[in-house]
């Protein structure tokens, strides 16, 4: 199986996405090290998805870009050359099922774990301010994104109730308006452009960050058969 791949990097630092995979990706301090990463990221995501795993897994670099952020920290600014394309409507249902499914399963992997409060990572600080250290702080933070995405393209939402929920009425606002499928590309807050495909992957990137980060950290923490792992991570 060929997988395409976007790279965005920083001096070395790698973030790189599979392209018809939306929110399968690998970090890495060097391209090299970020392919490396990617066979298991794919064969977690299809296992998630209840796809076939395929082997074997051939990695291609079908786009570029070269950022100024902190890649290092997960922070992104790209867009894919197929994501500035209008949605069909089949499209979309498959991918916000997938984004809908993300934050279930998010809630899911957050409700498993014994003690919410308990430390599942070092303490480290970023440009943005502290990284979420604990189970709350991970599933609070994943969810505040919400109104953030929602907002990028023109669409209001909040981010009330659980996360699932709230994700649930962005769509069903996004869907009240006339011909939701047809939004342009849209430049948002701070020069980055968005459209409803990258909105969708970034919901479930975004999601698959920060589950994984709190599924090893619980692991380590309470062992790794006393918590659930709805993403099937590896």
């Amino acid at each position: 199986m060929i997988i395409n791949c976007f790279w965005e990097h920083n001096r070395g630092d790698t973030l790189l996405y599979a392209v018809d995979l939306p929110g399968a990706f690998t970090r890495g301090e060097s391209l090299s090290a970020a392919i490396a990463k990617m066979p298991a990221e794919i064969k977690s995501y299809l296992a998630w998805k209840g796809d076939p795993v395929p082997d074997p897994i051939e990695i291609v670099i079908a786009e570029e870009k070269e950022s100024e952020l902190d890649i290092r920290d997960a922070d992104s600014d790209a867009i894919f050359d197929c994501e500035k394309a209008p949605l069909t409507q089949e499209e979309y249902e498959v991918l916000k099922a997938l984004a809908l499914r993300s934050a279930k399963d998010l809630l899911a992997l957050y409700e498993s774990i014994p003690d919410k409060d308990a430390g599942l990572s070092p303490l480290r600080k970023t440009f943005y301010g502290q990284v979420p250290h604990t189970a709350r702080e991970m599933y609070a933070h994943t969810k505040s994104v919400n109104a953030y995405y929602f907002g990028e393209i023109g669409v209001d939402a909040e981010n009330d109730g659980d996360i699932y929920e709230c994700r649930k009425r962005g769509f069903d606002a996004l869907e009240a308006e006339p011909d939701f499928l047809q939004k342009p590309v849209i430049e948002g807050s701070y020069g980055e452009y968005w459209s409803l495909r990258k909105m969708l992957r970034r919901f479930i990137w975004h999601d698959r960050i920060h589950a994984r980060a709190m599924w090893r950290g619980a692991c380590r923490v309470f062992g790794v058969n006393e918590i659930e792992n709805p993403f099937r991570f590896v």
